[in-house]
């Protein structure tokens, strides 16, 4: 119900807009644009070239554009059950979380792929797949702990790569820092001249995902 201040009545004071409350209604503004703002400390994904793998030259599960294109529209279905988690984990590690979702869609397919959790040869764990002989395992499967624990590996694998080539450009270290995921997460070590040598297949499948879950919200 509305109510009426009758003629004449004195007004309610109104407190002053001050200085110091403008940090909060930055904050507050902050907040409402984040989902769709990128924090990331460690690139643009926006910015990372990724040729699709020709199916014609090479026989490959996820080959060509419309193969990763239809993953990444069905696996975001799935994803939108852990958008929440995988912000707060980005967020605290200044991550892309449109990168994180990309290697869950493409280590287990968000799932799909897994076995309570374990995928076929019951070696690797959890949505982002994680070598159990290499690595103690944090968390269910699909929680946060794990999530957090992997998302952890990739920056020390960025962080590697920078380390590695500081003269590379801030993309190239954070595609050098996905190849090197990839194999950190399974402990071997992946220099030579390129971190992606033999495995540009992967990092371009993770690139074109992020690329496609950053415009849908991630």
């Amino acid at each position: 119900m509305c109510f009426q201040a009758l003629p004449g009545a004195p007004e309610e004071p109104r407190a002053a807009m001050g200085p110091a409350l403008l940090p909060l209604l930055l904050l507050g503004l902050a907040a409402l644009t984040a989902p769709s703002a990128s924090y990331s400390c460690y690139g643009d994904v926006r910015a990372l070239q990724a040729p699709a793998v020709s199916c014609t030259a090479v026989r490959a599960p996820g080959c060509g554009m419309d193969a990763v294109k239809k993953a990444a529209e069905t696996d975001i279905v799935r994803l939108r059950k852990y958008e929440i988690p995988i912000k707060r984990v980005a967020r605290n590690l200044c991550l892309d979380p449109a990168l994180i979702a990309a290697i869950i869609s493409q280590e287990s397919r968000a799932g799909l792929l897994l076995n309570d959790g374990w995928d076929q040869g019951r070696r690797k764990f959890g949505l982002m797949q994680i070598d159990r002989q290499h690595h103690n395992l944090y968390g269910s499967w699909d929680s946060e702990e794990h999530i957090n624990q992997c998302s952890n590996i990739l920056v020390l694998a960025i962080n590697e790569v920078r380390a590695r080539y500081p003269t590379w450009t801030q993309e190239q270290q954070l595609r050098g820092g996905i190849c090197s995921y990839h194999s950190k997460v399974g402990n071997v070590q992946v220099y030579d001249e390129d971190p992606c040598h033999g495995d540009n297949s992967y990092v371009n499948n993770v690139i074109r995902r992020a690329q496609y879950f950053k415009r849908h919200g991630f």
